[in-house]
């Protein structure tokens, strides 16, 4: 049997470049896609500008058993997160339909919103997110869903909670903290945070990565267009945070005066249910915390 072939968007990115190196160790043969060409075996092709034509001429070009799509926007204006989180995927979806070509793209736990304290949310649960940016990946969900249901597509979105571990980008809490760790450490001063109060499902991005391949490789997705991927344990992110300062060697103040995050800031407590994602994928989180936030000071 021939190996998988994968065009794989965002491949430069904190999780692309996790996911390209999980699907290569598994004998993928990985295309990396993105706006640039990050290296000599690369495409060029613009998500948001690109057009579904263009596209779809790209798929003809590279004839890929599944795309990938690590890309995707944090922070931005309301239009620039719909561009990046919505379109791309209405793109990618038109560009799919009715080729037998699976595709896996990345949504996120701030698609829930409020959940119930205490208890593991899963894939049916109510959505009611509280910034821009879950609304927009939940909209990148629902056609997911929508293309799923009317059987054009062999697609699953992936909900990630809160990937950490080497590499990752200071436009996430324990990122932030990390810079500012580095600050401290050489002028002195406290570390500045937001409340640390919340608690958060942390997963190493190793994880993430095992979990992505797995949706891209698995022979059926059983049916399922949404899957959870996180640890299943919800932790503060003062501990998070506690951790890290250990990590660092740290001995000064941990300020919590700054405000809190505009993606999650109104939710207090979640953690994912894998129940499902255990059952498709075989997968389960193998990374402990304390591993994961040494993995973010090691490479800082």
């Amino acid at each position: 049997m021939s190996p998988v072939k994968v065009l794989l968007f965002g491949a430069s990115g904190y999780l692309g470049g996790a996911v390209a190196d999980v699907l290569g160790a598994r004998d993928a043969v990985v295309v990396r896609a993105g706006r640039r060409a990050a290296g000599p075996d690369w495409v060029v092709h613009d998500l948001v500008s690109g057009g579904s034509s263009a596209l779809a001429d790209l798929l003809e070009q590279v004839a890929p058993d599944v795309v990938v799509n690590c890309a995707g926007r944090l922070d931005g204006s309301a239009a620039d997160l719909v561009a990046a989180n919505v379109t791309a995927t209405a793109h990618l979806l038109d560009a799919v339909s009715d080729r037998g070509t699976r595709l896996v793209v990345l949504g996120s736990a701030a698609e829930y919103g409020v959940v119930t304290e205490g208890v593991p949310v899963a894939e049916d649960a109510p959505t009611n997110p509280v910034a821009p940016y879950g609304i927009t990946k939940l909209a990148s969900t629902g056609l997911v869903r929508a293309a799923v249901a009317s059987g054009r597509v062999d697609a699953v979105a992936l909900r990630v909670f809160n990937p950490i571990g080497a590499g990752m980008p200071e436009g996430t809490v324990l990122g932030r903290a990390a810079a500012s760790l580095r600050k401290s450490l050489v002028d002195g001063g406290d570390v500045v945070l937001g409340p640390l109060g919340a608690y958060r499902d942390f997963v190493d991005v190793a994880d993430v990565a095992d979990a992505v391949a797995s949706a891209a490789l698995v022979p059926d997705l059983a049916g399922e267009s949404v899957l959870n991927v996180g640890s299943g344990v919800a932790v503060t992110v003062r501990d998070a945070v506690k951790l890290l300062v250990e990590a660092a060697g740290f001995t000064g103040r941990v300020v919590e005066s700054d405000p809190p995050p505009n993606r999650s800031g109104g939710v207090d407590w979640i953690a994912a249910d894998l129940t499902r994602t255990t059952g498709v994928l075989d997968w389960s989180p193998r990374r402990p915390l304390a591993e994961s936030v040494t993995g973010i000071w090691s490479e800082s």
